[in-house]
């Protein structure tokens, strides 16, 4: 299975892609638990497309990529921004972070997938869950 769209970049379209990641989730028949971990991850990836990486400019889009295969799962978030380097996120948990505003979405993703991949330039995420249909 593969799934493609494009929105532009309102946190408005997040909508579109809770619709899209509902259906998917359907159609593949997957747990309540894993749908949970699924939602919440690419909606995280898409809002910080949206925010961070198109700085919430209408004229940018971002694209959602859901790919199946077998019973692994991945979600790629593309932005056209300018990217950034993962490693200089701060880790949200430590008691000097904990008043951060950022860092917490790329915590998330990384703790309800099962893993994580960012492109070279940091505009393009891939998350992915490893046997997800029971």
């Amino acid at each position: 299975m593969y799934k493609r769209i494009q929105i532009g970049s309102e946190i408005d379209n997040l909508r579109i892609v809770e619709n899209i990641i509902d259906e998917t989730t359907n159609e593949i028949g997957i747990t309540k638990d894993s749908y949970g971990k699924i939602l919440v991850s690419a909606l995280e990836a898409v809002n910080n497309a949206i925010v961070h990486g198109n700085r919430s400019n209408p004229e940018k889009s971002v694209d959602i990529e859901i790919t199946l295969i077998k019973r692994n799962l991945s979600i790629k978030v593309k932005d056209e921004g300018k990217g950034f380097r993962p490693e200089d996120i701060k880790d949200p948990t430590l008691p000097e972070n904990l008043e951060e505003l950022s860092g917490r979405g790329i915590y998330l993703m990384s703790h309800l997938a099962d893993r994580i991949e960012f492109s070279e330039k940091g505009t393009m995420v891939t998350i992915i869950f490893n046997d997800i249909i029971p």
